[in-house]
C-alpha cells in the first residue's frame, strides 16, 4: 500500500491512488508527500495516512488550507 523511506515520508502506490476516491465528494485524491496525506481538492479535505493506512473518515480529515 505505502512505504516509508529514511526521510520519514510515505509513498502511496500509484495503483492504489487510482482506485481511491474521496468518501465525501467521490472525486479524485492527490498524494501530498510533505503532509504524508491524501488531498481532496474538490472537498477541500486532507485525509491522514497512519502506519501506511489511509484514514478515509470525515471525522479524521482536516480542512485544506491553501
Amino acid at each position: 500500500m505505502s512505504e516509508t523511506h529514511g526521510d520519514g515520508a510515505a509513498n502511496v502506490d500509484p495503483k492504489l491512488l487510482e482506485s481511491l476516491v474521496c468518501p465525501i465528494t467521490h472525486g479524485p485524491l492527490e498524494f501530498d508527500r510533505r503532509r504524508g496525506a491524501l488531498i481532496s481538492r474538490k472537498g477541500r479535505l486532507v485525509f491522514p495516512i497512519r502506519a501506511g493506512v489511509p484514514i478515509m473518515l470525515r471525522s479524521e480529515a482536516m480542512d485544506l488550507e491553501d
